[in-house]
């Protein structure tokens, strides 16, 4: 692992939310740096199917705590853009006044009651996508998630996947301007030691989309929260994550990255 001291000031920060990570940070040497490139997912919605989950866990939480009955179909907008974001959201559209760090900790607690019921298998096609990435000898692989980690990452973990086999874990802690705001895929890039148009992001959601894109990004978006026509400006909009091969995407990154690209 490396020293979280040998990169300065913010980024220090950053690297604590990969003490959990990757042993693969030198498997790809002996591949040129401009032949590599990276794959960095989303969570909700990309690696796992949690946003039904999630805004049951936020519609129980404003019942609980402001007596305030919401919609589940309310939280669609605020998808994406980190857990104070999601909640605070809708209370403005309601009108009430919440106590965001609590609100965030008890919809967390809710979530949990709910999926011990309720497992989260992971989305269709993830895993075999990742799987190829660790495999390919130019591909470096990294998660990118606004939610904050002791939500996400024991999502991560039920769905099978091991942290320790991507290169970057970034979370909503690590950052300080969630999505739409591209820091958190900037982030994520300088940590891989990787050139931003080098980069495909998978996502969900407009917010994550327009982050990608502002990061100089590739964006292949799912349509597992939102209809096709919320994620147009991604590159690629698929149903599953299934549709994607890795050697397509290497193509794609290729004619992206290249000076007539």
């Amino acid at each position: 692992m490396e020293d979280s001291g040998t990169r300065g000031g913010e980024m220090g920060r950053h690297l604590t939310a990969t003490e959990c990570g990757s042993g693969r940070s030198d498997h790809t040497t002996g591949v040129r740096p401009e032949m590599q490139w990276a794959m960095i997912f989303d969570v909700d919605g990309v690696i796992a199917d949690t946003e039904a989950l999630n805004a049951r866990a936020s519609v129980l939480m404003f019942e609980q705590l402001y007596s305030t009955r919401v919609q589940s179909e309310d939280f669609r907008e605020f998808v994406g853009t980190g857990d104070e974001r999601y909640v605070e959201g809708v209370a403005e559209k309601y009108g009430v006044t919440i106590d965001t760090e609590a609100a965030v900790e008890r919809r967390r607690e809710n979530f949990f009651t709910l999926l011990q019921n309720e497992p989260l298998p992971a989305m269709d096609g993830v895993l075999a996508l990742v799987d190829a990435a660790v495999q390919a000898d130019d591909c470096l692989v990294a998660i990118a998630t606004s939610g904050n980690k002791n939500k996400q990452f024991p999502v991560i973990e039920g769905t099978g996947l091991d942290r320790s086999r991507f290169d970057a874990v970034i979370t909503g802690d690590d950052v300080t301007r969630k999505k739409p705001d591209p820091q958190i895929y900037l982030v994520t890039a300088e940590r891989l030691g990787i050139e931003p148009a080098r980069c495909v992001v998978f996502e969900d959601a407009p917010a994550g989309v327009e982050a990608a894109k502002a990061a100089g990004m590739l964006c292949v978006a799912v349509t597992s929260s939102v209809d096709a026509g919320k994620l147009q400006a991604a590159d690629i909009v698929v149903d599953s994550l299934a549709e994607v091969d890795i050697d397509g995407l290497r193509e794609l990154v290729a004619s992206h990255a290249s000076p007539s690209g």
